[in-house]
């Protein structure tokens, strides 16, 4: 009697998983049959977690296992070998990187304006070429926070960019007016990070 109880209560467990599944297959159905558009995304990845770049990098490297065309322009890092840059030159995605390092290391404005500008001329020539699928703009957030860039130049070129070209922005702090134009925003938040623990940066793992 007992034996056949818990069979009973098993099948009816499994009726409800079933039915709480269908449902939301159905959601889940209708949502993707809703979803028909086909545009270039703005994707914005932000926080102060770790990871915006990599994840970025990530969505290049899977545009370039498609067959799809990809540059990357890279604002601060530049001074530092990036593993990423040595694999994804080797698979033909262009790279333009403004070299200048960190702006903590620099401590000139002056320079690190000019050296951003010069970047962001190498990014709206990008933003203009129908040729490139998927279009990664490292750091970008920090040339806006920091006055390098005026927003409104970049919103333009964003805005005006080739309908099918996606774009990807990483970086702390985006500014609202690019996060209100972005299409996706993900905002990656730090629990622990091992620098603050002390341990440092490390090739092959960090950069």
């Amino acid at each position: 009697m007992t034996a056949q109880n818990d069979n009973e209560q098993a099948q009816i467990k499994a009726e409800r998983h079933k039915a709480r599944q269908q449902k939301v297959k159905a959601g889940v159905d209708a949502k993707i049959a809703a979803a028909q558009e086909e545009k270039g995304i703005l994707l914005v990845l932000t926080g102060n977690g770790k990871g915006k770049s990599t994840s970025g990098f990530g969505t290049v490297a899977r545009a370039v296992g498609h067959g799809k065309k990809a540059a990357v322009v890279q604002f601060i890092k530049g001074t530092w070998e990036c593993g990423e840059r040595n694999l994804l030159e080797g698979a033909g995605v262009e790279f333009h990187v403004m070299c200048t390092g960190f702006t903590w290391e620099t401590q000139d404005k002056e320079k690190d304006t000019a050296a951003a500008v010069l970047a962001w001329e190498a990014a709206e020539k990008l933003l203009q070429d129908e040729s490139i699928d998927c279009l990664m703009l490292d750091e970008l957030t920090y040339m806006v926070s920091y006055h390098y860039l005026d927003v409104e130049r970049v919103l333009n070129a964003l805005k005006n960019r080739p309908p099918m070209q996606h774009v990807i922005i990483t970086g702390r702090a985006c500014h609202r007016a690019i996060i209100e134009l972005a299409d996706t925003v993900s905002e990656v938040q730090p629990l622990k990070h091992a620098f603050e623990a002390g341990i440092k940066a490390q090739q092959g793992f960090d950069y």
